[in-house]
Order: structure tokens, then C-alpha cells, then sequence
């Protein structure tokens, strides 16, 4: 007699989340901006109690079958909607649980008017879990929290938890892209990251203290300018 198949839903995990959901009080402009808009430009059932079972999302009914990027923890959002005006044959996703930073996204997108953006207002792990295997072209991790003390290390985005299901959900041969002020977060990023499935691109010095062609100067990078911190940037590739 052959084994019945299990209909278990899964076990939501436990994820401790050491950000913040809140900043100071919203703007009445940014409070309709999110009453407005932020339903309509949902990637799908990402939250555990919309999709209990996890199903994974329909990317290509969300953007018509174009390539899809992924922005990690997208801030004010001014880098999301730059790549979402230069590349409109591509589809971008920005993960953010900041709700102030998410409202300050839905303002410029409806100052852009852009159409190719998809919002997640929560953490970035819940939408992994529903990405298709392989679905995500790019990906940008862009001055990340630094968890600067060595006890909170294990708080930062690149650690396993992160990189294995982000690594699981980027096509073979994608760019991951990350950007950072902090000197001991590129000493962990270039230890971690190989190790989840990447290889560094970077030849020479310059590779990593220069911007990328397409980059746009966002806040957090204009605040380490002027505190007289030197960003770095990365690009690693995901291996086949």
C-alpha cells in the first residue's frame, strides 16, 4: 500500500526581527500614499496568515513574464525607482518592513509613475519563502543595518539565514549587488557570501570602491560621505 501524502500546512518559524517597524509619525500624505496604494502594488500572498501553506508566487502573471530584480531593505526607495525608470523591461520587488521608508516609496513612485514595482512591507525572509526556486535575475543589498557591536553580527542580513534562501531564489549566474560603509560588514560579506553559492567579481581595488555605471547616490551613502566613510561596493555572481 503506497504512503498517503501529507497535507500538513507548514510550521510558520520562529524569526526573531531586530529592526524597526516605525519611525516618527507619517506625513497625512504618506498616510494615504499607503492607504492608496500599497494594496495594489502587493508581489501576492507573502504574509503567513494570507498563505498559511507558502504557495509560491505567480511572478510572471505579476510582470508579464519580464526578469525579475529584488531590492533587500530599499530605505527611502530613491535607488528602486532610479532602476525601475531606467530598466522598464524589467520588474523590480523591494523588501522593506520600515513602514516610514515604504511610505517615502510610495510618494516617488507616484511622482515617477512608474509601473514596474512591486512593494513587500515586511521582512525580507517571508518573501523568500514564497519565491519560485531560481526566479530572481538581481538582486541589491544596499547599506544594510550594521549591527555594528560583535555580539549583533549574527543580526546582519549576510549570514546563512539570509544568503541560503536568497542564493535559492536567484537564477545561476545573477548579480547580487551589495553597497557599505562599514569596514568589518565587507570583512563579513566577503566571508559569508561565497560560502552561500557566489563567487566576488571584483579584479582589482578600484572594482569595490568605485560605483557601479547605473548607480544613483542615495541618502545613506550621501550620510557616510559626510561622516568620512568610505562605501564599498560589491558584486558577486551566483554560481551555476
Amino acid at each position: 500500500m503506497g504512503c498517503a501524502m501529507s497535507t500538513q500546512t507548514p510550521k510558520r518559524p520562529r524569526r526573531n526581527f531586530y529592526g524597526r517597524f516605525k519611525g516618527k509619525t507619517l506625513k497625512p500624505s504618506q498616510k494615504t500614499y499607503l492607504s492608496e496604494d500599497l494594496s495594489a502594488l502587493s508581489p501576492g500572498d507573502v504574509d503567513w496568515e494570507a498563505n498559511p501553506e507558502r504557495k509560491a508566487l505567480d511572478l510572471n502573471g505579476l510582470f508579464g513574464g519580464k526578469p525579475i530584480w529584488l531590492e533587500i531593505g530599499f530605505g527611502g526607495g530613491e535607488h528602486l525607482v532610479h532602476q525601475a525608470q531606467q530598466n522598464p523591461d524589467i520588474g523590480i520587488i523591494g523588501a522593506e518592513p520600515y513602514i516610514n521608508g515604504v511610505a517615502m516609496l510610495l510618494g516617488k513612485i507616484r511622482r515617477a509613475g512608474v509601473g514596474n514595482l512591486a512593494v513587500h512591507p515586511g521582512d525580507a525572509r517571508d518573501l523568500f519563502d514564497v519565491l519560485p526556486e531560481a526566479s530572481i535575475s538581481r538582486a541589491f543589498l544596499l547599506y544594510p543595518d550594521p549591527w555594528p557591536k560583535t555580539r549583533h553580527h549574527r543580526r546582519r542580513f549576510v549570514t546563512p539565514e539570509h544568503l541560503e534562501p536568497l542564493a535559492r531564489a536567484l537564477k545561476p549566474g545573477s548579480v547580487f549587488r551589495v553597497a557599505t560603509d562599514i569596514p568589518d560588514y565587507v570583512r563579513q560579506t566577503l566571508e559569508e557570501v561565497p560560502r552561500a553559492g557566489f563567487e566576488w567579481l571584483a579584479e582589482r581595488p578600484s572594482d569595490w570602491r568605485e560605483p557601479w555605471d547605473d548607480w544613483i547616490s542615495t541618502r545613506y551613502e550621501q550620510k557616510a560621505l559626510r561622516e568620512g566613510r568610505t562605501p564599498h561596493y560589491l558584486t558577486f555572481r551566483r554560481k551555476n
